[in-house]
């Protein structure tokens, strides 16, 4: 009430600075008194403060700065390390989540502006930095809503998740949510709603498609073993099999198209 009544009360002095306002066909001649400074109301104990955000700029938030137009290079720093973002307070994590949020907008917009113009967009990496360093907070924020759950009430505070089939039959990881209708009040029973005939095509394809790349891959990294045996016959192989653990590196050595033209292979 307390507020209200400044508020009518502010309302009535303006309305009677007003009314001594006259005009005259010469100047504009003003019998205002003198007014003392207006004192922001007070803030009572069921009332929230007053307060204003910061001037709006322009468009020019989603462009780059002056200096930097038409640069080849752009000197830049490095992404975010989690490390570094565990020690800032969530005030902090808050502000510089916008501040990363308004970085990838502009980054994204100069590159769009580069592909319409047909010119280099300079230090491309700029995008996967500030990527990266959003992607690191959000882990890290995780982290403490986490903490702050398991801590209160035992648990994570995250919705469930499990393994579901989904309509096509494709087993996928998808968070639990709240449906209209119980699974056991459905017309069609759970165990055959995947079991249609355009399903079924689907899976057998989908199975030929992965089998075929999974083939062509395997295939594709026996051919460049073959080609390092050849070249060097006397690398390390425990080495070489570490970096390509997919395949036998000491029975494709043995392979005929494993010997290359050396003196040790011509006896």
């Amino acid at each position: 009430m307390s507020v209200l009544r400044q508020t009518r009360a502010l309302f009535s002095t303006l309305a009677t600075t007003l009314s001594r306002l006259h005009v005259s066909h010469t100047s504009v001649v003003t019998t205002v008194p003198a007014i003392s400074v207006f004192h922001p109301l007070r803030v009572g104990k069921y009332t929230a403060g007053i307060h204003t955000s910061t001037n709006l700029r322009n468009l020019s938030e989603f462009f780059d700065d002056k200096k930097n137009w038409g640069e080849q290079e752009v000197k830049v720093g490095r992404s975010w390390k989690k490390d570094e973002l565990r020690i800032k307070s969530n005030d902090d994590l808050h502000k510089l989540w916008f501040v990363l949020l308004k970085e990838r907008n502009m980054l994204l917009t100069m590159e769009h502006d580069a592909k319409q113009e047909y010119r280099l967009f300079p230090n491309p990496e700029r995008i996967d930095k500030v990527e990266d360093s959003m992607k690191n907070l959000e882990d890290v924020v995780v982290e403490r809503n986490r903490a702050y759950w398991m801590l209160e009430t035992g648990e994570t505070g995250e919705r469930p998740a499990g393994v579901i089939t989904d309509d096509l039959g494709i087993r996928r990881r998808r968070q639990f949510c709240q449906h209209f209708i119980p699974s056991w009040m459905h017309h069609r029973k759970k165990e055959t709603i995947h079991r249609g005939a355009a399903v079924c095509k689907f899976q057998r394809l989908m199975r030929e498609k992965n089998f075929v790349t999974k083939r062509r891959y395997y295939r594709r990294v026996r051919g460049h073993v073959y080609m390092l045996w050849r070249r060097f016959p006397n690398m390390n192989v425990e080495a070489l099999q570490q970096q390509y653990p997919e395949v036998d590196v000491r029975l494709l050595r043995k392979h005929k198209k494993a010997r290359g033209h050396h003196l040790q292979n011509e006896a």
